[in-house]
């Protein structure tokens, strides 16, 4: 089965990207394909490179990279919302550049794009999975 994945939460304040990420995990353990995880309102804070939480705690960036979910074309499919992300003060390189910031805080596993990728998502998926309000 093809599963999209959608996160709303971000990675300390809710339980929903742990669940996801466990969900994800054990999906593919069971020989299910995940076809793409879209974060989404404040779930794009899953994806900041600078989140460094006490070494006895659960590391939810890097869990999320660890799944290395990849399309055809080598790309990351751990997919953040353009528009929240920006909202939120998380840039990759391009829109660092396209909006005059010094930095990017995007971890290389993530890439920001649109809306579209969700509704692909949806499309494309035998099941969109949705954690968080």
């Amino acid at each position: 089965m093809k599963i999209s994945i959608q996160v709303n939460e971000g990675p300390y304040q809710h339980q929903a990207s742990d669940t996801a990420y466990q969900f994800a995990k054990a999906a593919i353990a069971k020989g299910h394909e995940i076809f793409r995880v879209f974060f989404y309102h404040d779930g794009v804070d899953n994806a900041t490179r600078f989140t460094v939480p006490p070494q006895d705690d659960r590391h939810v960036v890097n869990n999320w990279a660890s799944l290395n979910i990849k399309n055809a074309d080598g790309e990351p499919e751990l997919v953040v919302c353009i528009a929240a992300a920006l909202r939120r003060g998380l840039v990759d390189e391009a829109e660092a550049g396209k909006n005059a910031i010094e930095g990017n805080n995007i971890h290389p596993a993530f890439r920001i794009s649109g809306l579209g990728q969700l509704i692909e998502a949806g499309i494309q998926s035998d099941r969109l999975v949705v954690f968080g309000d």
